[in-house]
């Protein structure tokens, strides 16, 4: 009598269709694009002798939900820069990516061109990106978020304690602002001097 061996149970093979594979979902972001027809706000401005139009179009609460940057002098490097900076930042934006963010990152870039502009609030632009985020800040943020930008700050920034001409140590309120700078200037008895760029009122007239 043959002996009987244990075998055991044989386990079904899986075929290829039944074997589940635990992947992480896909996140997909939202965006919220603009009705077909929509409020815009159209903003002409000029630095340091660049002229252009900022187009912001709004949402229907009436913030910004797009931006096209538009200079005077078409065909040039900087108008093409320009234009596609704002197709980036209106995507930006209507993904998800909030204005002030936006503003806190881009204010104060420095490069040219850069000059006065002809606006109290901002005064003295250090570019023409600085300019735009100033503006908009100063257009769509809270009164009291702005100081966080440094929106107005040349403006209103109060002048450094020098010595006056008079020698007693007193606050210059009345010296104006340097034109290379922006910053308060102070007064070295026969004109005034900048202490940020080391400019004086001689060189800038």
């Amino acid at each position: 009598m043959k002996a009987e061996t244990e075998t055991s149970p044989s386990v079904p093979e899986r075929t290829t269709s039944e074997v589940v594979l635990d992947t992480p979902k896909k996140y997909e972001p939202l965006r919220r694009r603009l009705p077909d027809e929509r409020k815009a706000i159209v903003h002409h401005f000029s630095v340091g002798g660049h002229e252009g139009y900022l187009m912001v179009g709004l949402y229907e609460d009436g913030q910004p939900g797009e931006i096209f940057i538009r200079m005077a002098k078409a065909g040039s490097t900087i108008a093409g820069l320009m234009d596609s900076f704002g197709i980036a930042v209106s995507l930006a934006i209507q993904y998800g990516v909030s204005l002030e963010i936006l503003i806190a990152k881009f204010s104060h870039t420095r490069f040219e061109p850069s000059g006065w502009t002809g606006v109290k609030e901002i005064g003295y632009a250090k570019s023409i990106m600085d300019y735009i985020f100033r503006w908009l800040a100063l257009k769509f943020l809270p009164p009291t978020t702005p100081s966080s930008t440094g929106v107005g700050a040349e403006a209103t920034a109060p002048a450094p304690a020098h010595l006056s001409s008079g020698g007693l140590g007193e606050t210059e309120t009345d010296a104006p602002a340097c034109k290379g700078c922006g910053a308060i200037m102070t007064s070295t008895g026969s004109g005034y001097r900048c202490e940020n760029c080391g400019s004086t009122s001689g060189d800038l007239q």
